[in-house]
């Protein structure tokens, strides 16, 4: 076996037994004894691909969120269709990632909900393009509507950006090293604060006074 598929073969199962352990316990309760002992290898075969518990959290949450993008991309997440058709097969979309790849179902919400303190700026990097395909999404289907004057696509992107960071806060609230959000009910809370973001809450069924 060749010298560089062994190297990728050795880093995939420590990954994989990684993400066993993070998905299970998450950051705060891990660590790379559990880790070894999942996956049956020894301290000096990991310490060799990786420097410690933080760098191999980083490569484990890179493996979520390129996997998450690649795979919403490649279902034609944006195509052309209808608002409605559009915006509810997105959230379908992400639903069924994690449906498909449980795992990584913590690592995301950990990722937004209650990242480790001293790793924030580097998981804000690793999920910089699951940020950007975000607001390609949201953008699309706002060229397909009419916005009110004085409203501009980046006001909409801003405010779904500061709604988001609330749900956030309230998930934080009640998140913990071992419990974290629904993811179903999760996305569906998004999904919702999306509609209600371009369609309002007023039934307009006359004038208004």
């Amino acid at each position: 076996m060749r010298r560089e598929e062994k190297n990728r073969q050795s880093r995939a199962r420590i990954i994989d037994s990684a993400l066993n352990e993070f998905s299970e316990r998450g950051y705060g309760l891990s660590s790379i004894n559990a880790i070894c002992d999942g996956g049956n290898i020894s301290k000096g075969i990991l310490y060799h691909y990786f420097s410690d518990k933080d760098e191999l959290y980083l490569a484990c949450m890179k493996a979520c969120f390129n996997q998450l993008v690649t795979y919403l991309q490649g279902n034609g997440v944006l195509e052309n269709g209808g608002v409605e058709i559009r915006l509810q097969e997105y959230f379908d979309m992400r639903l069924a990632f994690f449906q498909e790849n449980p795992r990584f179902q913590k690592l995301f919400c950990e990722a937004l909900v209650a990242p480790p303190n001293h790793l924030v700026r580097e998981i804000e990097e690793i999920k910089a393009d699951f940020d950007t395909l975000n607001v390609r999404v949201l953008n699309g289907i706002l060229d397909q509507v009419e916005l009110r004057p004085g409203i501009t696509k980046r006001d909409v992107v801003d405010i779904l950006r500061q709604y988001q960071d609330f749900i956030n806060v309230q998930d934080r609230r009640t998140a913990d090293g071992m419990r974290m959000p629904d993811i179903a009910a999760r996305e569906a809370h998004c999904r919702r604060a999306v509609d209600i973001l371009l369609y309002g809450v007023v039934e307009r069924t006359g004038a208004y006074r």
